[in-house]
């Protein structure tokens, strides 16, 4: 293996001695670093410029040995990191991390294609289509999403960017009956727990601000989305000269995993030519349990549907899964010909071929299509079932104990792996006291370094969120987890 530090090492920077070496040394680097995970600090508790101040103010003029370079990952890094692969990493959504997901992302890298059209990896290109029709029926999708049916997907790094895509794809469809002019007069629809995404893309494709409708929910639908407010919305912005554009339904939302009804907003889009867009990032994974399907009904209503992995399936980030019913409604708002990128072989740009530029934002791409192949071929549908069932199983054990204890309420409906709960009120009902008090509670809980966990507001409340779905998390660290909730409550002053 080479030493490193010459100044032209550079020269050789695929010699495949020193790529065998020094893959080995970051592999065996990981491979300490997953068994002892546990002993960090889940949320370390550095402080701004913690790190910056440890590091030169130019980069080194000759290179270093990639030993020098691993142990001041070691000694300067890791300490200053959230250990978002800890099993006591309770706090957003988990991002999930796996030995084939790994395996299938040095591969993608390792190969480093960039499989922006066909030409220009056929094989990559192809995989990706066959990738997402196999996630598409394993979440129980209906056939005019997937190739197979007429429809089709393509791997985006994130659900920011498949919703830019069908918002733009949502506006040029609208457009091409009202002309360029009528853009001031679309609205987008999306519910009061739907995720930020919605907002910054309708902004970010022409949306004026004041199109963007936030309709109310509330604990009596879950929290999610009604078909009669909705409706009401709708018929407003007709009544005043509006056009309703596309509209928003969440599988799973961020702050306490709402389900909408997919089947009645469908009926509903489409009777007013609204693009109907299922977002199911985080909880689409658990489609994939015949008990979670019925939660996806009606999707053969929308016209995309987007899925994480990189949530809860196993698959290193980055991974999102974007089905569309019609893929002439995408391209035509994507899609960009230049004379470079022309394709001067024998084969045509004819039906059936896939350029996935045309697709997305961005023209180049990495193959993620490689490490979701993989993590499917390495765990199977029924490996990822049992995997999914093991965290909803440790929720729900979460949810009895609050429930168990006096001092606690669970404040939404638990769905899924997330649990939404804070300590209850006292007798006076002072609210600013009880947030406070939740406040404390949680601040209590990540200063320990023994759990993270992260909170949201719903009805004026400040509530914590626990979701379990980290690959190493155990029954045991979520029982850990509520001796130490028990524990911090005391020590707020929780009355019992």
């Amino acid at each position: 293996m080479a030493t490193g530090g010459a100044p032209f090492d550079v020269l050789s920077s695929l010699d495949p001695e020193t790529f065998a070496g020094e893959s080995r040394a970051v592999i065996n680097f990981l491979a300490e670093y997953y068994p002892d995970v546990e002993t960090y600090p889940v949320q370390p508790q550095s402080l701004p410029g913690c790190l910056r101040a440890l590091l030169p103010d130019a980069p080194p003029e000759n290179g270093e040995p990639i030993d020098v370079i691993l142990e001041e990952v070691r000694s300067h890094i890791v300490p200053a990191l959230t250990h978002w692969q800890s099993p006591k990493f309770f706090g957003y959504f988990s991002m999930n991390a796996s030995t084939a997901g790994f395996a299938g992302e040095m591969l993608s890298t390792g190969l480093n294609v960039v499989p922006l059209m066909r030409a220009a990896s056929p094989a990559a290109t192809e995989l990706e289509s066959a990738v997402v029709d196999w996630m598409g029926k394993l979440v129980g999708l209906p056939d005019r999403l997937l190739f197979s049916g007429g429809g089709g997907g393509v791997l985006h790094g994130s659900t920011c960017e498949a919703v830019v895509c069908t918002l733009a794809a949502a506006r040029d469809r609208a457009l091409s009956r009202l002309g360029h002019e009528g853009i001031l007069r679309l609205v987008v629809y999306a519910s009061d727990q739907s995720h930020s995404t919605f907002q910054k893309g309708a902004r970010i494709v022409g949306i004026p601000r004041s199109n963007f409708r936030v309709i109310r929910t509330s604990a009596a639908s879950g929290y999610g989305l009604t078909t009669d407010s909705v409706r009401d919305a709708v018929e407003a912005d007709v009544a005043s000269g509006l056009v309703p554009l596309y509209l928003c339904a969440t599988v799973g939302t961020t702050g306490l995993g709402a389900v909408d009804p997919v089947r009645d907003l469908g009926e509903l889009a489409r009777r007013h030519g609204m693009w109907l867009h299922v977002d199911a990032a985080y909880a689409g994974s658990a489609l994939i349990c015949p008990e979670f399907q019925h939660h996806i009904d009606g999707a053969e209503l929308a016209d995309s549907v987007s899925i994480n992995p990189h949530k809860w399936f196993l698959t290193n980030m980055e991974c999102c899964c974007l089905w569309v019913a019609s893929p002439v409604a995408l391209t035509s708002a994507l899609s960009t010909n230049p004379e470079y990128l022309s394709n001067v072989t024998e084969e045509s740009a004819g039906a059936g071929v896939v350029d996935y530029k045309d697709w997305q934002i961005a023209l180049s791409r990495p193959f993620r299509a490689m490490k979701l192949w993989v993590v499917l071929r390495r765990y199977g549908g029924a490996g990822m079932r049992a995997y999914v069932r093991r965290h909803v199983e440790m929720a729900r054990w979460f949810e009895q104990e609050l429930k168990a204890d006096g001092r606690f309420e669970v404040v939404a409906p638990t769905r899924f792996s997330l649990v939404i709960f804070r300590l209850r009120p006292g007798h006076d009902g002072d609210g600013d006291a009880v947030d406070g008090l939740n406040r404390k509670l949680l601040v209590a809980v990540n200063a320990s370094g023994r759990a993270f966990m992260t909170h949201f507001v719903v009805d004026d409340k400040f509530v914590i969120r626990m979701v379990v779905g980290g690959a190493m998390t155990e029954m045991q660290h979520v029982q850990d987890t509520w001796e130490l909730v028990r524990e911090k409550a005391e020590e707020v002053g929780a009355l019992p």
